[in-house]
């Protein structure tokens, strides 16, 4: 099973059984890895900056900012638009917005909820980390059916001083876990999130949810693929 392998250590898929080392832990980003929710959220952050401030961001102005927290997500743009945020009150909007908007709405990310399963019955250790603050992973995870006490472990932007690329964030998971995070994969789909799992000595595995292969492999990630059910075809049932 492919998961017994450190199996991204190299790039080809050919190569990964070779792999000694075994991945005893899977840390899982949130937004774009385990839901669609990047568009949503910069809809729900666009609203916000229209209502508040008369001010008409477009969806591309978030793009880099995705995996750093709302903070630096609101933050960046309202920069770039010569706003001052109240940040508070403005991320309590947007996050308002957000959760009325993903009722009936949000997605799993193709093959997702099953990867995260099967990872449970292979007895790996897993965990949530990601930038939001929790009130919008509780949300997410309740709406595609992974409730947080589903993972061992779940890391907020509320439980770190320094959020993506800074390593805290993966740091905190793995020690948490009980793992050293050479024996952690990550899964991530944001430029920024790749640099901290890479940063925190982790293999990082990098879904285009929501970013170009280019610009996740240029940001060191191991192995790139579409989706889960890409990665269930290529590797999960291949022997090792």
């Amino acid at each position: 099973m492919i998961l017994t392998g450190n199996f991204f250590h190299k790039k080809s898929m050919k190569e990964i059984a070779d792999c000694p080392a075994a991945v005893r832990g899977v840390i899982f980003d949130m937004d774009g890895v385990l839901c669609d929710s990047e568009p949503l959220i910069a809809e729900a952050a666009c609203r916000m900056f229209s209502e508040t401030y008369g001010v008409e961001a477009v969806p591309l102005d978030f793009e880099p900012f995705i995996g750093t927290g709302e903070d630096r997500f609101l933050g960046g743009v309202a920069e770039k638009y010569g706003v001052t945020l109240s940040p508070a009150r403005d991320k309590q909007r947007t996050y308002a917005l957000y959760l009325e908007m993903i009722v009936g709405r949000l997605q799993p990310v193709a093959g997702a909820v099953a990867f995260v399963k099967h990872c449970r019955a292979l007895g790996k250790k897993i965990a949530v980390a990601t930038s939001a603050d929790k009130i919008k992973m509780d949300g997410n995870l309740k709406e595609i059916g992974l409730p947080p006490s589903f993972f061992d472990v779940c890391v907020t932007g509320d439980d770190v001083q320094r959020k993506k690329p800074d390593p805290e964030t993966f740091l905190n998971a793995a020690a948490r876990l009980g793992l050293p995070t050479a024996d952690c994969l990550v899964v991530e789909d944001a430029v920024n999130g790749v640099r901290a799992a890479k940063a925190a000595g982790c293999v990082c595995l990098a879904l285009t949810t929501s970013l170009s292969e280019a610009a996740l492999r240029a940001a060191g990630a191991d192995a790139v693929r579409t989706d889960f059910r890409s990665f269930f075809e290529c590797d999960i049932h291949r022997n090792a």
